[in-house]
């Protein structure tokens, strides 16, 4: 439902932690891997990385890469004498993305301080993280800095959540339902839509020639509730938002007839789910 977290909270490290942390960190970013990023995550790679120039030999660095998606499909354009970078806050999602992909070169930092000399790629993405940057124009110049000059800066977020179909239904439901909390963890991947908004942003940031590009894309869930479960159980609790289990279950009922709209003959769901990608040079 949303692009990878990097929150800049203070950096734990994984391997510091007592088993149950770890082992959770990374059972969560395996089921990120396995439904979020085939739902909505792996159509967007190719027009942002397109919108990034990535060619062979190209040095390019994934922020908030999650598991990874964006940054093992760069790893292939390079080519094998060249390593992609992909930096997360993460310490699960980096296991898991390491373990998909090993040739990437993974690292743990934020986005608000990256750990990287000024001028080093030639390209810097991000995927649906800019939203939950606390600071959004210090992250962007972050990003600018560690292009080279004439670089590109590709980053992309979700469109606002009116146009995003089924999911004003599910916030409406959770709003009822589980309080505003949770309405607002669901709501706070789409609060980027505006596209002055994120111009100013750029700019602001010292970005020079953006432009901003929607591109129609679709969601596509194996039912309602895979759909549901995941945001209740899954993303929800990242927010910090925790619903007992009685009360996941009346939600999951009621979506069922709340959102079957958006449900095929074979039971799949699918819907609109539109985004930005933005393009800067440094």
């Amino acid at each position: 439902m949303s692009g990878p977290i990097d929150t800049e909270q203070p950096e734990t490290e994984l391997s510091s932690a007592g088993p149950d942390t770890v082992d959770a960190a990374v059972e969560g970013a395996w089921a990120y891997e396995r439904l979020h990023v085939n739902a909505l995550f792996r159509q967007w790679v190719e027009p942002v990385l397109d919108a990034a120039g990535v060619t062979i030999g190209s040095h390019v660095l994934d922020v908030a890469c999650g598991t990874g998606v964006v940054a093992r499909e760069a790893q292939r354009r390079v080519g094998p004498d060249v390593s992609v970078t992909g930096l997360d806050i993460g310490g699960g999602m980096l296991a898991v993305a390491e373990s998909i992909e090993p040739e990437v070169t993974w690292i743990e930092g934020d986005a608000g301080r990256l750990p990287f000399d000024d001028d080093r790629f030639d390209a810097v993405v991000c995927q649906f993280g800019l939203m939950f940057f606390p600071d959004r124009i210090g992250a962007i110049r972050e990003m600018l800095r560690c292009a080279r000059p004439g670089g590109r800066v590709v980053v992309a977020v979700w469109e606002a959540l009116e146009r995003s179909e089924a999911y004003p239904i599910s916030v409406d439901l959770l709003e009822r339902r589980a309080g505003t909390a949770a309405a607002d963890a669901l709501r706070a991947p789409f609060v980027l839509g505006d596209t002055d908004e994120l111009h100013d942003l750029c700019t602001q940031a010292g970005a020079s020639d953006v432009s901003i590009d929607t591109h129609h894309g679709t969601a596509r869930f194996p039912s309602v509730r895979t759909m549901l479960e995941a945001d209740l159980r899954g993303w929800l609790p990242v927010m910090g938002v925790f619903l007992d289990d009685d009360l996941i279950d009346s939600i999951l009922y009621e979506a069922d007839n709340a959102l079957r709209a958006y449900v095929n003959k074979s039971g799949e769901m699918t819907f609109g789910a539109p985004a930005h990608i933005i393009t800067a040079r440094a």
